[in-house]
């Protein structure tokens, strides 16, 4: 999968997970909807728009992932969770400081 499909797709993993599949469209480009529809002609996610009387602030378009997609957002966020970790710019207070 490329960074911008990964990005993609953990964002709406957010979305699933914290908004009960609601998705702010003013976050995604034209580049993230022509993978969105590849994927939606795919099976790999549902994606489409929520009807006008139950927009609000926190999206106009729902998602919904199915397990596949679910499968690999998970995996995405453990790779993260460890690089992140890795690459952390800060010093617990059950390390030693080395200088």
């Amino acid at each position: 999968m490329t960074k911008p499909e990964l990005s993609l797709l953990l964002y709406f993993e957010t979305c699933a997970v914290d908004l009960g599949g609601r998705v702010d469209i003013r976050r995604i480009n034209d580049t993230d909807l022509v993978i969105a529809k590849r994927w939606v002609d795919a099976g790999y996610l549902e994606f489409g728009r929520i009807r006008t009387a139950y927009h609000n602030s926190q999206g106009t378009h729902w998602v919904h992932l199915s397990d596949k997609a679910t499968e690999d957002a998970q995996a995405e966020r453990r790779t993260r969770t460890h690089r992140m970790w890795n690459n952390r710019a800060y010093v617990r207070t059950c390390e030693e400081v080395v200088s």
